[in-house]
């Protein structure tokens, strides 16, 4: 059990901080389609790739106090941000742990849109269809975001870069 949020505390680690719920499940899910070892379980909800296990784990983080969750008032919402704690640094130290390629990949991604994560994701949740599938698969369940050309392309390019790196 204690591995996985283990795992999950060398990403908090790697990235210092993250901004929202939703780019924080988004982030996850693109490391783990690249092969990174999280092994939270993953369904397709209203904003793509969603895990329960990963909210949940996350809530048993802050609760321990390894990780701080500030709580920001938006105009008509609320954003999180998780910055990993004192004692989460120390109870990272009790693994020995180093995740290849964490660092490089999660740069890669740590300064992206949570828009942008979520059409990124969204492909890599299709990824089995060829390209074109997936970008008619984009349009037809997140019509709303209204993904043009250029989003798209600019995400094959980090989906290629981060398969690569």
């Amino acid at each position: 059990m204690l591995i996985n949020h283990a795992k999950l505390m060398q990403f908090f680690s790697v990235a210092r901080e993250v901004v929202g719920r939703k780019k924080l499940q988004k982030m996850i899910y693109i490391l783990q389609s690249c092969g990174l070892p999280f092994e939270e379980k993953y369904q397709f909800h209203v904003y793509g790739p969603y895990s329960e296990e990963l909210s949940l784990r996350t809530e048993e983080l802050c609760n321990l106090g390894f990780l701080s969750e500030e709580k920001e008032e938006k105009s008509n919402y609320f954003q999180y941000h998780y910055t990993i704690t004192t004692d989460g640094e120390r109870f990272l130290e009790q693994f020995d742990m180093k995740i290849a390629s964490l660092e490089e990949k999660s740069a890669m991604i740590l300064d992206k849109s949570a828009r942008f994560l979520e059409l990124v994701a969204t492909m890599l949740y299709f990824k089995q269809l060829p390209r074109e599938e997936v970008e008619k698969k984009v349009h037809i369940v997140k019509p709303k975001q209204n993904y043009n050309e250029t989003e798209l392309k600019e995400a094959w390019q980090l989906i290629d870069a981060l398969m690569d790196a």
